[in-house]
């Protein structure tokens, strides 16, 4: 298991799963909107460069930095450890409490629906 990636540092891990490899100014950039200054957004990749989570690759004086963490894992990884501390690792009281507060849409009641019948087909 990879080291626990925080939440800023996922913010980052976005950024380079929606696109890649990136420069440390081209993070920055697509950044912009968060309001976090240049030094935060390098200490953030260094960290996630020692936990193993992104590569760096040289390219002239700059290093550009791809997802080594694939975001399908880290999804798996987060949704599993949330059911488990929270739910006791099942997912039927997840949906039971989302549904007990009415925030559940129509959209999802039907894709759950279809969810389930593919389940039990197969």
């Amino acid at each position: 298991m990879m080291s626990q990636i925080s939440e800023a540092e996922a913010v980052v891990m976005d950024v380079l799963w929606r696109n890649h490899p990136l420069g440390a100014d081209e993070v920055v950039a697509a950044l912009a909107d968060r309001d976090w200054a240049e030094p935060t957004i390098k200490t953030l990749l260094n960290r996630l460069l020692t936990k193993g989570a992104i590569s760096a690759s040289r390219d002239g004086r700059r290093y550009r930095y791809s997802p080594v963490l694939q975001r399908q894992a880290w999804v798996a990884e987060q949704s599993e450890g949330f059911l488990g501390r929270v739910f006791d690792g099942r997912v039927a009281p997840l949906v039971a409490h989302f549904s007990q507060r009415g925030e559940l849409s129509a959209q999802d009641i039907a894709d759950l629906r279809k969810l389930i019948q593919e389940l039990d087909h197969d």
